[in-house]
């Protein structure tokens, strides 16, 4: 028998791996004979799944995509199932309250509870490790402060801007439709419009599930989704301006990059774009949909400050802005230059960290691509303050961003508002089984089959979105208060301290320090070496890193050189 299926008797070596499957032959040959004997069904039945058994183990033989099917014929199988289960396994039974992948369940269920306006205090003291590195805590008053209003606004619009819009400081991050399902849209713009914020389109522009009410940042990609030319791929201004009359939406966000995957494009399958999706996309049935990398309308930060000029005047003078994650520091620094020599300033910045995610990303662009959301945070503060424009541009958050205490650390390292895609997801049934790229979200989440859909209940988990929001302001009003502030936006980074691996504490504000307002246009008797070094090969007319000056490279310069140039 081995012979015959390739193997010499001789090397095969132990056989018993082969034990079930030779199991399964002889007993299916015995219990036909019983069944043939007896005439009894149940036997004949028991005939059917060991003839199954057999069959699936040589199947599994002969098969050429998996080894260890091929050596462990039916037994391979159970290793398989295992691991397609790992994540549950892991999930329920092995991770612990503090275990952050990515989420804790810690953190996912103080989203759940005020979801459901349920009590989401903690008996027995913290389970954090207070004194271990990366601990981190907020400086509270003896004399606190009590906040009886919830409702914090921030005004987004800059002198330029004719429609100015008074934005919620905790808002709904870009996720599109086709990434969630219609039925997830349409709850969280129902809820977005009970709890007054604002619910941000993603890339795929503006679909019937978004038009129930709710607030809308419309966020335009390089694909140019919902104001696209369809020959050409590129941006359409008559189809921008008509959507862009739409009094739901409230501002116009470019992408320039997102934290999930910063420098990647995409592509849609022509056999996953649906007739809805087509519509909200603007783009044609039967044709794959592709958002390249970078944008087709500027290659410049000149180019790209007249393009936010124009969008402005498209929509009537609403708010414009961009959102990236920050890469190379001199190309923000470049974008900045561009903005004092144009005169032309978005009225928002959204500072993405690379540890959002609820785009589906390749593995090396979700872990080490893009700075996170701490760092770029406040090297953005800085560069505005450092070129005197803080205060004529908002700056939102987003990265992470589901509790009172990450938003409040948030506007101490700069931020106006913040923004948050999974907090908002799982007030609407996330369970973070992520399986967001698979179209078999368990809870009808991130899922285009109308039948796993159906388990959303539209009506009630709108109801959980403005809970979530409203219990989330909640918290944030308190911790305020207890910090002996008025308002959110007040909290500075000395109001934070942390555990350094060593154990000592240091202050937020020894590390993120507030660097001196127009440092880098004039003299302030200050300067920082970092920031000047990069200010000085920033470029308002090109992206590309400066020529390094005729020097002659070798292998042991090269790589200073590399590195200096794209910084």
């Amino acid at each position: 028998m081995l012979r015959y299926l390739g193997y010499d008797p001789e090397r095969v070596g132990p056989v018993h791996r082969f034990g079930v499957l030779g199991g399964a032959a002889v007993l299916a040959v015995v219990l036909l004979v019983v069944a043939i004997g007896t005439g009894s069904w149940w036997w004949w039945l028991l005939t059917v799944v060991a003839v199954a058994i057999a069959i699936v183990g040589l199947s599994d033989i002969f098969q050429i995509h998996h080894s260890i099917l091929r050596n462990y014929p039916v037994l391979g199988h159970i290793r398989f199932f295992f691991e397609k289960i790992r994540p549950e396994i892991r999930q329920y039974f092995i991770e612990s309250d503090q275990d952050e992948e990515p989420f804790s369940r810690e953190d996912r269920s103080i989203v759940y509870q005020r979801a459901k306006d349920e009590e989401g205090a903690r008996p027995f003291g913290t389970k954090k490790k207070v004194y271990e590195g990366g601990y981190s805590w907020m400086t509270h008053s003896i004399a606190p402060t009590h906040l009886d209003r919830r409702d914090f606004r921030v005004r987004v619009g800059g002198p330029d801007c004719k429609q100015p819009y008074d934005a919620s400081l905790y808002n709904v991050s870009a996720m599109s439709f086709g990434s969630l399902s219609g039925a997830a849209v349409e709850a969280i713009n129902k809820g977005a419009k009970m709890g007054g914020f604002s619910q941000d389109t993603g890339e795929g522009g503006i679909s019937k599930y978004h038009r129930h009410g709710g607030d809308l940042t419309w966020e335009i990609g390089s694909g140019y989704f919902g104001c696209r030319n369809n020959e050409t791929g590129r941006f359409d201004p008559g189809k921008f301006a008509q959507q862009a009359e739409d009094p739901q939406v409230k501002m116009i966000e470019l992408k320039l990059s997102q934290g999930a995957k910063p420098g990647h494009g995409g592509m849609l399958p022509a056999a996953k774009i649906t007739e809805e999706i087509a519509e909200a996309r603007g783009v044609p049935m039967g044709l794959d949909c592709v958002s390249p990398a970078g944008h087709s309308e500027f290659s410049t930060p000149i180019e790209l400050c007249e393009f936010l000029g124009e969008l402005r005047d498209l929509s009537h003078g609403k708010p414009v802005g961009f959102k990236l994650c920050i890469g190379h520091r001199r190309e923000f620094m470049g974008i900045v230059k561009a903005m004092i020599e144009t005169g032309i300033y978005p009225d928002f910045i959204v500072v993405d960290g690379t540890e959002g995610g609820t785009g589906a990303a390749p593995l090396e662009f979700a872990n080490h691509v893009g700075m996170p959301l701490t760092e770029g945070l406040s090297f953005v503060h800085n560069v505005l303050r450092g070129a005197d424009i803080r205060d004529r541009i908002r700056v939102g958050a987003a990265g992470k961003l589901i509790h009172a205490f990450d938003i409040a650390r948030a506007f101490a390292l700069g931020a106006d508002w913040c923004n948050s895609a999974r907090g908002f997801m799982f007030a609407v049934g996330c369970i973070q089984a992520q399986a967001c790229h698979t179209n078999k979200c368990p809870t009808g989440v991130t899922t285009q089959d109308p039948l796993r859909q159906r388990a959303l209940v539209v009506p009630e988990k709108s109801e959980r979105v403005a809970a979530f929001h409203r219990n989330t302001m909640r918290a944030l009003a308190e911790m305020t208060g207890a910090a002996g502030l008025e308002d959110p936006r007040d909290f500075l980074p000395y109001h934070f301290m942390k555990r350094e691996g060593d154990g000592d504490m240091v202050e937020a504000s020894d590390v993120w320090t507030y660097l001196p307002v127009g440092f880098l246009v004039r003299d302030v008797g200050f300067d920082d070496e970092v920031f000047r070094r990069r200010w000085n090969r920033a470029s308002a007319t090109t992206f590309k890193p400066p020529d390094p000056a005729g020097r002659t490279q070798t292998r042991t310069s090269a790589g200073d050189d590399a590195r200096q140039s794209s910084e």
